[in-house]
């Protein structure tokens, strides 16, 4: 596991480190072997290459996102002799669209990076909303990953199944606990 910060950086590892990383994504090929990435609203993305037998596991919330960690990872892959067909990507479940409102200068913020990201907004009674999870597989797919699986279960409404830090937020709890995803090769 690592102490996440809600970065682009990711680390590849064959042994347990001495301490706590401090990134967003681990990876490596070792069987046995169990990459953790704990979210409550974020999406915990896994990347799997059926060939080479590597995994990677990622936290990526908008701030990982918009930095294209999950690109970065992707690209990281293929520099390890992986290739595009046989790597598999799931995002997991995180805050669905209609529970992430944001404000304006967020939206701005995507709108500058990339004018076509106004597909990821939806508009409704003058308050703006993100989906984070189409922003991550439209990421995905243009960087020509085709193999992509999202698990479509909101953090935020399913409070019996997963932590959400946005609806402890709104109901004034002190903390909101986290979802752990794990990857590991057999």
């Amino acid at each position: 596991m690592l102490h996440q910060i809600h970065s682009n950086k990711f680390y590849y590892i064959n042994k347990t480190p001495k301490r706590k990383l401090v990134g967003d994504g681990l990876i490596t090929k070792k069987n046995g072997f169990a990459l953790s990435i704990l979210t409550a609203d974020c999406a915990p993305v896994l990347i799997y290459d059926k060939k080479t037998k590597m995994i990677g596991a990622i936290h990526a919330g908008w701030k990982g996102a918009y930095k294209k960690i999950v690109i970065k990872m992707l690209k990281y892959f293929l520099k390890k002799k992986s290739r595009k067909e046989n790597i598999i990507v799931v995002i997991g479940p995180c805050i669905a669209q209609k529970n992430y409102e944001i404000k304006s200068d967020f939206y701005r913020k995507f709108i500058n990076q990339d004018r076509n990201n106004r597909i990821y907004f939806r508009k409704f009674k003058k308050k703006t909303f993100f989906s984070l999870k189409d922003y991550l597989k439209g990421q995905i797919k243009a960087f020509g990953i085709k193999n992509i699986e999202k698990i479509n279960m909101d953090t935020y409404e399913l409070k019996n199944n997963f932590f959400s830090s946005r609806r402890s937020l709104h109901n004034n709890y002190n903390d909101y606990g986290r979802n752990i995803t794990t990857i590991m090769i057999k």
